[in-house]
């Protein structure tokens, strides 16, 4: 398939891409080439799909199934007052609209659950999880590891967070196996253990911060430059400003592509 043509306005808005080295008009082209599912509109949603929106990623896909609500707005700065009560995605998909005609959006509001994750994600080319509960995170990375997708990764607490890629169903150079998210989280918490941000809080401009970093992420995954984060996770302590990045590797005792030795 030979790579989609970029209009002259397209060239304009993307020149500052255009002339990076690295990047440039056949890193643009693959860009807008792209399909990106995102799981979340929310506190990470809003800034990765702004910055993918505006990066010129072809057709972006939004899944969450709530509704915006004024205690949103503090840290979800895709939405806007007005917006509040409407669907999360279709308030993402106007704003989208504004920012850049060229983006295709596609809506899906509902709950992602067993029976919808890998028909949907198998649609997509690389998928982006904003999601804030552990049971979407693994369903989704089992569902990624099924279907052959990359998954940018990413969870914020109060004032932290986290983010890594996986690739799973790639091996390494020496041939062992890419780690699997089970392989980083092996069980989930303790139900309770982890409180919702409807009780800790959230710092606001935290998911702004880790929402850029993702799109970045998803950029380096479409074009291919620099080091991806596959095995890498990166841990961000707000209060200290403090960045932090542990490797992991394959465990074999993992459910998804583990060996009994």
């Amino acid at each position: 398939m030979s790579a989609p043509k970029l209009s002259p306005e397209e060239i304009e808005r993307y020149a500052r891409h255009l002339v990076l080295n690295g990047l440039g008009g056949p890193g643009q082209q693959r860009l807008k080439a792209a399909r990106v599912l995102v799981i979340g509109a929310g506190g990470l949603g809003s800034p990765l799909l702004q910055y993918l929106a505006a990066a010129g990623v072809g057709t972006l896909g939004i899944v969450d199934d709530d509704d915006v609500s004024l205690s949103n707005l503090q840290r979800q700065v895709l939405h806007s007052t007005d917006d509040v009560g409407r669907p999360k995605v279709m308030s993402a998909a106007d704003a989208i609209a504004r920012l850049n005609p060229h983006v295709k959006v596609e809506t899906h509001h509902m709950r992602i659950n067993e029976s919808n994750a890998r028909p949907l994600i198998a649609a997509y080319d690389i998928v982006a999880d904003g999601s804030d509960n552990f049971d979407t995170r693994y369903l989704v990375s089992d569902s990624c590891y099924y279907e052959q997708r990359p998954l940018v990764s990413a969870a914020v607490g109060s004032f932290d967070a986290s983010l890594t890629t996986l690739r799973p169903y790639e091996t390494r150079a020496d041939g062992v196996p890419n780690p699997t998210y089970r392989c980083l989280f092996p069980q989930r918490p303790p139900e309770g253990s982890v409180p919702a941000c409807t009780q800790t809080g959230v710092l606001g401009a935290l998911t702004g911060v880790i929402g850029s970093m993702m799109a970045l992420e998803i950029v380096r995954e479409i074009t291919g430059f620099g080091e991806n984060l596959v095995g890498r996770l990166i841990l961000m302590d707000a209060r200290a400003m403090r960045f932090e990045t542990l490797r992991y590797g394959w465990d074999y005792k993992n459910p998804l592509s583990g060996k009994p030795k």
